[in-house]
């Protein structure tokens, strides 16, 4: 007996020393590739969008510089420990911040490496015709059966031509195959323009992040604080705040004004309940287009902005300007014209901050409150009870000394620093705290003026924002609704028909459907077929069904015999 020697194959790799295993080198080629591998896949798009949300938290918890920059330096000055380790970690400037501008490059560039090759694939797929026809139909999810009678005349090759005919009606993207044999077939495919939505939604939020990033680039942001027969002119020097794109320019402000002829607020009057509640904002704008255009009267109202010159004007917030004339020691007068006072609650109860800096022999400064409608409450201190002007009433301290607004240092116009100023009015002094009404005027003591109440106007908070992307991102964001609405209602589904010629002259046709992923639609195409089927070769379904004709799905052997192989699916 001779033994049998089994020679080992030829390996041509270098066999290590010592018998160790030597990994390949990756090379720096290869760690590139594998880096956009791994940033432009799928998983790593959707960790970064998770990020991006992540990151954004920060920015609705904090202050931000680029909307109150002075909220920001209260917070720093509150918190002297944490306060300057968030503002390196850049938690007041989130949305200008590096880290912030990279997760979003990089989510921007996952979805572009992810959309173009899955877009290259499902092009080739597109074009490509429909898989093989399976050996064993009866394997697949929805499967039956159909018998011609020989009566009919019908034979193979007509039947699979018909049934070709069919689906694509129906719909279907169709290859009729094996005409030439004695068991021709076609297979036929639908649903593309569900992988057509997934891919249009991800594009499109492609197109919201351009058109976004667009919008920082090249927008701006103002507000301004108009009261009634004041215009607005759109230049720099005219904005209260502005906030400026990255790569603005002075040539983007298009020139235009707005004048406030009039805001009325409507308060709720015939329900106890709510009972000075506001109803309606209604601000009565005359807007000229360019330098020499036509003055066009418009309403502004919450949510509805006026657009101009480029620009959306919005209705952001009201109050009350008391308009007041402060005359100095001298008998000159210092100040004239509208207060800003800032709302504290429903009736409107007003800060006030007078600041009169040309005022001699000293400047003059006035903090207190303005009531709409006042009331004096058992312990003699008078408070807004509505929201309207019924019995309208200033509330003064007055001060004199230095303002501090000569030393070049920014100051809050709306706050006033009292430490280094003589008070001259309040109800802790002889003099009493100074309370005006309308067409009122008081003397200050020591020699330091007069004051006097005139009267009363409206103002607007405005919000002026130029957005140049924003029309692209309604454009996307349609589009993306639209992928997404794609991918969730149309389904990727499968159809292969059969035929074959029996001894007997009768014709056999199988068919057999498959769904790509889940479809619970999937039954009710197989009996939208199968009713074609028949009412095309056979008497009506349901005659036929009397008649004991095999209609429904089987789970045994092919109807013609095929020996058992696995489906290609």
């Amino acid at each position: 007996m001779k033994e049998t020697v089994v020679k080992e194959p030829k390996s041509k790799a270098p066999i290590p020393s010592g018998g160790e295993v030597v990994l390949p080198q990756l090379g720096f080629f290869g760690m590139i590739r594998w880096a956009w591998r791994q940033l432009t896949s799928m998983r790593t798009a959707l960790f970064l969008l998770l990020m991006l949300a992540v990151g954004a938290v920060p920015g609705s918890l904090f202050p931000q510089r680029s909307s109150a920059a002075s909220e920001v330096a209260q917070y720093l000055k509150d918190n002297p420990t944490s306060g300057p380790i968030m503002d390196w970690f850049k938690l007041f400037d989130v949305y200008s911040s590096p880290w912030f501008s990279a997760i979003y490059l990089l989510l921007f560039i996952s979805l572009i490496g992810c959309v173009i090759p899955r877009a290259k694939i499902h092009y080739k797929a597109m074009r490509s015709a429909p898989p093989r026809t399976p050996k064993r139909l009866s394997r697949l999810a929805e499967y039956g059966t159909v018998t011609i009678p020989a009566a009919n005349g019908i034979d193979a090759t007509t039947a699979v031509k018909e049934a070709a005919q069919m689906l694509k009606k129906r719909g279907y993207r169709v290859d009729v195959r094996d005409l030439d044999t004695e068991r021709p077939s076609v297979g036929a495919e639908i649903g593309f323009m569900k992988e057509v939505g997934n891919l249009l939604f991800h594009t499109a939020m492609i197109g919201v992040l351009a058109a976004i990033a667009y919008s920082g680039l090249f927008g701006y942001s103002g507000q301004r604080v108009l009261v009634e027969g004041e215009t607005f002119v759109n230049t720099l020097s005219s904005y209260d705040t502005f906030t400026p794109g990255t790569n603005f320019s002075d040539a983007t402000l298009e020139p235009y004004s707005a004048q406030l002829e009039k805001l009325v607020v409507k308060y709720d009057r015939s329900t106890e309940a709510h009972y000075g509640q506001p109803l309606d904002f209604n601000a009565t704008l005359k807007v000229k287009d360019g330098t020499d255009g036509e003055a066009v009267t418009k309403t502004l109202k919450v949510n509805e902005p006026v657009g101009i010159g480029g620009t959306n004007i919005y209705l952001v917030g009201n109050g009350y300007a008391p308009v007041v004339t402060i005359k100095d020691g001298e008998g000159k007068v210092a100040y004239q014209g509208p207060v800003i006072t800032i709302p504290t609650d429903g009736a409107y109860t007003s800060l006030v901050v007078i600041k009169v800096p040309d005022a001699k022999p000293q400047q003059l400064g006035f903090v207190g409150f303005f009531l709409p409608t006042a009331l004096v409450g058992e312990d003699g201190v008078a408070y807004g009870s509505d929201p309207d002007p019924f019995n309208p009433q200033l509330n003064l301290n007055a001060y004199t000394g230095d303002l501090g607004l000569d030393g070049g240092i920014p100051r809050n116009v709306y706050t006033l620093d009292t430490s280094t100023l003589t008070e001259i009015n309040s109800r802790n002094l002889d003099a009493g705290g100074i309370v005006l009404g309308p067409n009122q005027s008081y003397t200050l003591p020591g020699g330091n003026g007069t004051i006097s109440f005139d009267g009363i106007k409206r103002f607007a908070a405005l919000d002026i924002r130029h957005d140049p992307g924003q029309g692209y991102v309604l454009v996307f964001a349609v589009l993306a609704l639209a992928g997404l609405m794609a991918s969730l209602f149309f389904n990727r589904r499968r159809v292969w028909v059969r035929t074959g010629n029996h001894p007997d002259g009768r014709t056999m046709v199988e068919y057999g459907l498959l769904a790509r992923g889940e479809d619970h639609r999937l039954a009710g195409e197989y009996e939208a077929i199968n009713k074609a089927l028949h009412s095309k070769w056979l008497v009506p379904l349901d005659e036929a069904e009397q008649n004991g004709l095999e209609t429904s799905p089987s789970t045994s052997d092919s109807a013609l015999g095929d020996t058992p192989a696995t489906k290609d699916q």
